[in-house]
């Protein structure tokens, strides 16, 4: 049965490096399907900033594919603008459904932009989806501070 809320919004979060990708892929799938069979639209929070955010967005556009688009929201969330960014942006608007650039974060020093956009992202997601295996790193920090958040979880690699 589908959620009767209007938009359930997902984040997702982990490291930069990941050792086994398809067994991770896998799990992803399984939680991306899950989650279109219970609840009417998604929202879908992403970075893109390591392997697991393009895993994310790869099983995300794959699964896509077979549906109905107006059911997913596929938004890329920067911590600010960048060169990369402009000198890019038609690619990035054909292989994101949305694009934003978090304000709070892009008017914040680079090195701390990531943790600010990661904390915006958490505060507004019904979920959180994590690959953490360390107890250490931006992902890491996400982790706890969405449990401090009292935010529904998933850690796949646990």
């Amino acid at each position: 049965m589908k959620s009767e809320k209007e938009n359930f919004t997902v984040s997702f979060f982990g490291h930069r490096y990941i050792e086994n990708l398809s067994d991770v892929e896998s799990k992803l799938e399984a939680i991306i399907l899950n989650l279109i069979d219970n609840h009417r639209h998604i929202n879908f929070l992403v970075g893109k900033n390591g392997e697991f955010d393009t895993i994310v967005s790869s099983t995300i556009n794959r699964i896509k594919k077979g549906m109905d688009i107006n059911a997913i929201s596929h938004i890329l969330v920067l911590p600010y603008d960048s060169v990369l960014f402009r000198k890019n942006e038609k690619y990035f608007y054909d292989y994101y459904d949305e694009i934003e650039i978090c304000r709070k974060s892009d008017l914040a020093h680079y090195k701390s932009a990531f943790q600010i956009r990661n904390k915006e992202m958490i505060d507004r997601s019904d979920l959180c989806v994590f690959f953490v295996q360390h107890n250490r790193g931006g992902a890491y920090k996400s982790l706890k501070y969405a449990a401090e958040k009292n935010k529904k979880i998933i850690n796949i690699t646990v």
